[in-house]
């Protein structure tokens, strides 16, 4: 895996975990909305709205750059709008990370050639 392949997984990791945390607090803002005078609808709106929008370019980046297959992809992309979904998504980023650098270091030190 190159740098900018690891660049922008990491991205993308970064603002999963942001992004699945404004979800749930634009639902319960939402939810507050309707039975109390408490609107925060529109800020948490905005800042969801922005995170998401950040996903979905960070997504898109991470796509090209490690040619996921379209089911991979569609996954990553249903768990940003899934609730609670980012949060798998960051764990499975995660993971693909790590074993992406453990693949680089074994070609990097020739024991596996590939």
């Amino acid at each position: 895996m190159d740098i900018k392949t690891a660049s922008s997984l990491h991205r993308l990791r970064l603002v999963s975990t942001p992004e699945a945390v404004s979800f749930l607090l634009l639902l319960v803002c939402s939810v507050l909305k309707r039975t109390t005078e408490f609107n925060a609808v529109p800020v948490m709106g905005a800042i969801h709205g922005l995170l998401f929008v950040l996903y979905v370019l960070f997504w898109l980046d991470s796509w090209n750059r490690t040619k996921w297959s379209f089911k991979t992809a569609a996954l990553y992309f249903v768990l940003s709008v899934v609730p609670f979904g980012g949060f798998f998504a960051d764990r499975k980023l995660r993971r693909e990370a790590e074993s992406a650098v453990i693949a680089a270091r074994a070609r990097q030190e020739s024991v596996v050639k590939a």
